[in-house]
């Protein structure tokens, strides 16, 4: 089921909806790198720059967990 959520990126405020497993992902990650959830948010916005071919903001944080899962597969 996807949830929306409202979360602070920057200063300003913005509307992200993700399924409800990748805000656990999410927070889990964000967890164990010893950050807020709106702090990955933040880290994960600003990595994927101002390109329009970057895609969006949810689209960016499925790409994270996916990158986080993958990263923890080759350990």
């Amino acid at each position: 089921m996807i949830k929306k959520r409202s979360i602070k990126i920057a200063g300003h405020k913005t509307s992200v909806s993700l399924e409800e497993e990748f805000w656990d992902a999410l927070k889990a990650i964000a967890g164990a790198k010893g950050i807020s959830l709106t702090a990955l948010v933040e880290n994960i916005d600003r990595a994927r720059g101002d390109s329009s071919a970057s895609g969006n903001l949810s689209s960016a944080l499925r790409l994270a967990v996916l990158d986080d899962l993958r990263a923890r597969a080759e350990r």
